[in-house]
């Protein structure tokens, strides 16, 4: 029998009498039939005001990489929160974490914390602009750099306003943007190493960073083709420009050293969020000296009234100190645990005639639901994404999985978690066969 979420619906009814919207992130409005509410966590398990449980691939937008609820974090942040929260001044434990952050990634030789990516994100971007002179940012089309004025341009242009293949659209998604932050982009199709070279060129001398999701996981999970960071890299040198990495999700994710460490390149600016913090609300900026030159001089501000708080600094030291623990074998564990869910979800389409293809490297990956006729193969940038997937029918798999108690995000992502084992994966396979037959069976396109 399929989940009901009746108190979910009567709290989010309730929630609309005093919150905007109901919620405080616009983004869980999308879950349907209704965001849901929950009371509690345990390793991958997630239970709701209704009592139903759930084996969870959504993990908090990624955040969870540990899991709900562990034990020792807990630990940890009960002894901070006793000694006290917030001083709004210097403590060790930024040290201790700035230190394991140096340990663990080469290219991080200074560090600055933030309470979210978003604000390293518009840390990261002065800095390049101070350090560079120059006004321009290029960013990839469909990658999220953070909800702020300048962190969603281009991220998700309608197919009617896209622009040509050559010059995609300087579009924001949201009103009341500042105009002129628009004409600070320049924006450019992921996984075309030819299209950057010819908008590097077109902007010579203008670009002051090249910043990009390494595995663009906010659309679809693409990951980068063969020489495009190398070629990014490249043109950083030739042109006086900054590598910044938004490891916001695959940072710790993919191993240790992030994602630079797993594909094999050193950037000039990290941004990490999420992971590094475990849930609690922190992020950091990392780079080179050279990089962080200007925070040193004092010639770019960066501040921050909860920056560094020792509850966030407790929490982020026991996540790292798990990453270091497992050594060179993560990610190996839950990147075997993701490939095994993604080869079975693809057996279970082709048993019941569904075109789920799902993508990425199993650590994170992607259900991208074919539309009728599209080509087979995987998908390579935001605009392939956009053709090909069929969002409609995704919608409807995905609540048939939520009603069988499998939680991904809404867009399509599912997460392992380092809490997954073997049996919670056969467990939410289980659960999925009931989903998939119940989506073969009731699926009916819109009209």
């Amino acid at each position: 029998m399929s989940y009901t979420f009746t108190r979910s619906q009567e709290l989010f009814q309730r929630a609309q009498g005093s919150i905007a919207a109901g919620v405080n992130s616009g983004i869980r409005k999308m879950e349907a039939p209704v965001p849901l509410y929950f009371t509690r966590g345990k390793g991958p398990n997630l239970w709701d005001v209704d009592g139903n449980h759930y084996l969870d691939f959504q993990l908090g937008q990624g955040a969870l990489l540990y899991g709900h609820a562990p034990e020792g974090m807990a630990d940890a942040l009960a002894a901070q929160a006793r000694l006290g929260t917030h001083w709004a001044a210097q403590c060790e434990l930024e040290i201790e974490v700035a230190e394991r952050i140096q340990r663990m990634i080469p290219s991080a030789e200074l560090v600055r914390f933030n309470n979210s990516a978003t604000e390293v994100v518009t840390a990261a971007f002065r800095l390049a602009r101070a350090h560079t002179g120059r006004p321009l940012i290029l960013r990839f089309e469909g990658h999220y750099h953070g909800w702020a004025d300048e962190g969603l341009v281009g991220f998700a242009n309608p197919m009617d306003r896209w622009g040509d293949d050559e010059t995609p659209a300087q579009l924001h998604p949201s009103k009341g943007v500042i105009p002129e932050v628009l004409e600070k982009f320049v924006v450019v199709q992921w996984n075309d190493v030819a299209h950057l070279r010819r908008r590097v060129d077109q902007f010579k001398g203008q670009i002051a960073a090249i910043v990009f999701e390494p595995a663009l996981c906010n659309t679809c999970c693409i990951e980068p083709v063969e020489g495009l960071m190398a070629t990014i890299r490249e043109l950083c040198d030739r042109d006086g420009m900054l590598m910044i990495s938004d490891e916001t999700i695959t940072g710790f994710r993919f191993g240790a050293s992030c994602a630079q460490g797993y594909y094999g390149y050193h950037p000039d600016l990290t941004i990490l969020g999420k992971a590094v913090g475990g849930g609690t609300p922190f992020a950091a900026l990392a780079g080179t000296k050279a990089a962080m030159a200007k925070i040193l001089s004092g010639e770019v501000v960066h501040a921050g009234t909860l920056n560094g708080n020792p509850l966030c600094l407790a929490g982020s030291k026991w996540c790292l100190d798990q990453i270091l623990a497992l050594g060179s074998e993560h990610p190996r564990a839950s990147q075997a645990l993701g490939n095994h869910l993604m080869a079975a979800l693809s057996e279970l389409g082709a048993k019941h005639g569904i075109p789920l293809r799902p993508q990425g490297p199993g650590l994170i990956f992607h259900t991208v639901m074919l539309k009728p006729g599209a080509a087979e193969g995987p998908v390579r940038n935001y605009r392939d994404y956009v053709r090909r997937h069929d969002a409609p029918r995704w919608a409807h798999l995905r609540r048939c999985l939520l009603e069988e108690g499998v939680r991904a995000i809404e867009r399509g992502l599912w997460s392992i978690s380092l809490a997954h084992t073997r049996a919670d994966i056969d467990e939410a396979l289980v659960r999925c066969t009931r989903a998939f037959a119940r989506h073969a069976s009731t699926w009916v396109r819109p009209a």
